[in-house]
């Protein structure tokens, strides 16, 4: 039984070893879906898993590592766990400890820092007291106090306050942001997305509201070590899927990469946004009050995060990245972000109605593979859900699983 190296193997000696071994099942991509199902075949089936990733790290865009200054750095931007799911909270605390964080925002709206997702004190903060005090009791009358309001169902709900108010928000905290980060107008996406960003009938300034929320206290790539550190679970990366797919000896394929790369492009390439990270150590201890500064009209770039808040480590000079979003060309960045939208809809179908001819050899998970734009949580929970109601039930009881 092969024991399995957390060292980053060459793409020589990788095809070497798969020649002379079979396994059980081929995983691509060791971001959280890939590395959940992963962890689950090995320790609950007792099955061999070949993790294959075409960087040369795990972790996928939740990896983080230490710059000079040994402030831990987001390498693809913040991510900040929340979730309201205690099995998820309770499967990844078994591969780390917490740090209590919560994640707040900033925008810079006509001069001014105000809390991001806009809230009451956003409005009091903006608007004389009196024109805030009406608006305020509008909000409340309308939807009640600590409600979360889509900004398209705000700007939809009449006339007086909330029509000034809704018009307000849209034209100075979504639409250019929309526009930066997505290529596109609010209205042109699916409304799931503007949602994800509501405006809040209360004075939490917290960005999210979840049960839990926290950074791993030695952050992700820690986790994700901790996580594949198993006998049964072999890490190949800077393994593209080109490398593997004739050649590694598996009886069934998990693929948390971008389905339209899964079948050649044969349908077409399917739109994603990507984004440019820009790094800035700057000689002061702090430089923003929060976490993240959100630019949503100014600039060509969508905000800034200082790594220092996230983390809670203590240095005397701070480190930044500045995120600028731009159109995914294949092979020349990378497809972060799915773009939810009814035109990609109907580009996806042809993908997934080849996926389901493959006669539950091979699934389809994550971000990029389910083609869905998850949070951390929700990739985990995914590949959770995958595992325990298809793959393991199928595996146990002897038959194979359906996709």
């Amino acid at each position: 039984m092969p024991r399995k190296s957390q060292v980053s193997r060459s793409r020589a000696s990788v095809t070497a070893k798969r020649r002379k071994l079979a396994y059980d099942w081929l995983i691509v991509g060791a971001g959280f879906s890939g590395a959940t199902l992963a962890e689950r075949i090995a320790t609950e089936l007792g099955q061999k898993v070949l993790l294959a990733d075409r960087r040369d790290h795990i972790a996928g865009n939740a990896y983080d590592s230490p710059a000079k200054n040994g402030i831990l750095i987001h390498q693809y931007g913040p991510h900040i766990f929340h979730t309201n799911s205690a099995k998820v909270w309770a499967y990844l605390s078994r591969f780390t400890e917490w740090r209590p964080y919560y994640h707040r925002v900033l925008g810079m709206v006509e001069g001014k820092q105000v809390p991001i997702p806009f809230n009451l004190n956003s409005i009091y903060a903006l608007f004389p007291p009196r024109m805030a005090d009406s608006m305020v009791q509008a909000l409340i009358d309308n939807f009640g106090y600590g409600k979360k309001v889509p900004i398209l169902k705000l700007r939809e709900a009449g006339a007086g306050d909330l029509k000034f108010l809704g018009d307000y928000i849209y034209n100075n905290v979504f639409d250019s942001y929309t526009r930066k980060q997505w290529g596109m107008g609010p209205e042109a996406l699916d409304p799931g997305v503007t949602a994800r960003v509501p405006v809040a009938v209360s004075r939490d300034d917290r960005y999210f509201q979840d049960t839990y929320q926290a950074m791993p206290l030695h952050g992700y790539t820690e986790l994700f070590k901790r996580m594949l550190k198993h006998p049964l679970i072999e890490v190949a990366t800077r393994t593209e899927w080109t490398d593997v797919k004739d050649t590694v000896r598996a009886d069934r394929i998990i693929f948390t990469g971008p389905i339209d790369e899964f079948f050649d492009y044969s349908f077409g390439t399917l739109p994603y946004r990507s984004i440019r990270f820009e790094q800035r150590t700057h000689d002061v201890e702090f430089v923003q009050e929060t976490g993240t500064l959100n630019y949503p009209n100014e600039f060509d770039f969508t905000r800034t995060t200082e790594q220092k808040h996230l983390t809670g480590q203590k240095a005397r000079d701070t480190i930044t990245i500045t995120e600028y979003p731009q159109a995914y060309e294949r092979g020349k960045n990378e497809p972060y972000y799915p773009i939810p939208m009814p035109e990609t809809t109907e580009a996806l179908r042809p993908y997934q109605e080849e996926a389901r001819k493959l006669d539950g050899k091979v699934w389809f998970a994550g971000r990029l593979g389910d083609y869905a734009y998850y949070n951390m949580d929700q990739a985990c929970a995914r590949a959770l859900t995958l595992f325990e109601k298809t793959i393991a039930l199928a595996v146990r009881s002897g038959g194979a699983p359906e996709a």
